[in-house]
C-alpha cells in the first residue's frame, strides 16, 4: 500500500490505482484495484471459504457494536478511532473457539470467552491503570444484576494522573450486558440468544472530587441495572471502571476533550 506524501491532493481512482483515506490515521493512501467481483464472491465454489470468513466477520462487528451500545452514553469521551476495529478483533477470537458450530456458522459465545474482554482499554491512548493507582475493590452481587466500586480513603495528588487544567473528577462503575450470539439459519443472519437482555445498562458515577484535597471517607458507587434483571447462562455482564475530568468555572464543571479513561475491570 502506498501513502501520498506530495502537495496534490486529489479521491478516487487513476488507471488501476485507487485512492482513499484511513479512519484514525492522517494521510491519503493509495492501492492496486481489481480482485473479484461482488458476483463471484456470492456464487462461485471457489470462494466459499470467503463467504463464511465473511459471515463470521459481520458477526463478530455486530457483537462488538452491542458491547459499545451498552456504554453509549461514555463512548464519544472514553474510545479512540480504532476501537470498533479492536472489538471486532476480540469477538473474532471468541467465535474462533466454539468447536461446536461448522465453519461459517460457529457462535459467538462470550459467557464462556470473556477472558478476552477483560482488560480491555477502550481508549487505548488513556489507561485506566495509569490514570487512577489508588487501590480500589470492585463486588458482584450473587444475582449478576448489580455491582459496588469500593474506594477507601485517598490523596488525589498521589493517586490520580489528570490532564493538565484538571480541577476535578469523576469515577465511574458501569455495568452492561452482553449477550452470546447465533447464527439464526430462519433468518439468515447472527442474532443475540437474549435480546431482551443483549446491550443493558447502567452507569454510575462518584461525586465530583477535587484533585487537590484529600479524600478522607470511602468512596462507594453502587451500579444497578435497571429492573434487576434476571441473569442466565447465555448472558455476560461486563463490568467497567472509568474516570472523568473536568475544569470547575463558578458552579459548573465542564468536561474535558481527552483524558479520560475507561476499562474492563471484571466479568460475571
Amino acid at each position: 500500500m502506498a501513502r501520498q506524501l506530495g502537495h496534490v491532493k486529489y479521491k478516487g481512482t487513476i488507471g488501476e490505482i485507487r485512492h482513499f483515506k484511513i479512519k484514525g490515521m492522517t494521510g491519503n493512501f493509495a492501492g492496486l484495484k481489481g480482485g473479484a467481483t461482488g458476483e463471484q464472491i456470492k456464487n462461485d465454489p471457489g470462494f466459499v471459504r470467503t463467504r463464511e470468513n465473511m459471515n463470521e466477520f459481520a458477526a463478530c462487528a455486530i457483537a462488538g457494536k452491542s458491547v459499545r451500545v451498552g456504554l453509549n452514553m461514555l463512548m464519544k469521551q472514553m474510545s479512540d478511532a480504532q476501537l470498533t476495529g479492536r472489538l471486532t478483533g476480540i469477538m473474532k477470537k471468541i467465535n474462533l473457539e466454539d468447536q461446536t458450530e461448522a465453519r461459517g456458522y460457529r457462535a459467538i459465545l462470550i459467557s464462556t470467552q470473556s477472558k478476552y474482554l477483560l482488560g480491555l482499554n477502550f481508549n487505548r491512548n488513556f489507561s485506566f491503570d495509569s490514570s487512577f493507582i489508588a487501590p480500589f475493590a470492585l463486588v458482584a452481587n450473587v444475582d449478576r444484576n448489580s455491582s459496588t466500586l469500593t474506594v477507601p480513603a485517598f490523596n488525589p495528588a498521589k493517586s490520580v494522573i489528570a490532564p493538565s487544567g484538571a480541577t476535578h473528577f469523576r469515577l465511574i462503575n458501569a455495568v452492561s450486558v452482553i449477550s452470546d450470539f447465533a447464527f439464526n439459519a430462519t433468518t439468515g443472519i447472527y442474532e443475540p440468544i437474549q435480546p431482551e437482555l443483549n446491550e443493558v445498562s447502567n452507569v454510575a458515577y462518584s461525586d465530583y472530587l477535587d484533585i487537590k484535597l484529600d479524600i478522607a471517607a470511602p468512596t462507594v458507587i453502587a451500579s444497578a441495572l435497571p429492573g434487576a434483571p434476571e441473569m442466565n447462562d447465555d448472558v455476560t455482564v461486563l463490568n467497567s471502571v472509568g474516570i472523568e475530568f473536568y475544569q470547575k468555572a463558578g458552579n459548573d464543571y465542564y468536561l474535558f476533550n481527552a483524558g479520560h479513561a475507561l476499562k474492563i475491570q471484571s466479568t460475571f
